[in-house]
């Protein structure tokens, strides 16, 4: 089963990882100035994740695709990590889909 996990960056902000069940980062969130805003990041996934018109599939310069996952207002609430191929960013949008609506939340940002 996923979880996210939510730590605390260098500058003082929260932020999460989805992880799936392998521990790998399936999903990364941006910066939140408060805890309790990152815990609305991570309802926002929950919610947005089922839909596949929130997910953005783009390709970087450097050609490796990645994706986005937006909120109903059109606002990033995290993106994934670079993939080989077109393949595999498609099923790292499935693990989200299947991870993000159950996944715990590991708090560890204290």
């Amino acid at each position: 089963m996923g979880k996210f996990v939510i730590t605390t960056r260098k500058n003082g902000e929260f932020q999460f990882n989805l992880k799936a069940g392998n521990g790998q980062t399936i999903l990364a969130s941006e910066g939140y100035t408060t805890k309790a805003a990152c815990e609305n990041g991570i309802e926002s996934v929950k919610k947005n994740s089922q839909d596949d018109g929130r997910y953005d599939r783009l390709e970087a310069k450097s050609g490796q695709p990645y994706f986005n996952l937006k909120a109903g207002n059109g606002q990033i609430i995290g993106n994934s990590e670079m993939y080989e191929s077109v393949a595999s960013r498609e099923n790292g949008i499935e693990s989200v889909k299947k991870n993000a609506p159950d996944a715990t939340v590991d708090d560890q940002s204290a």
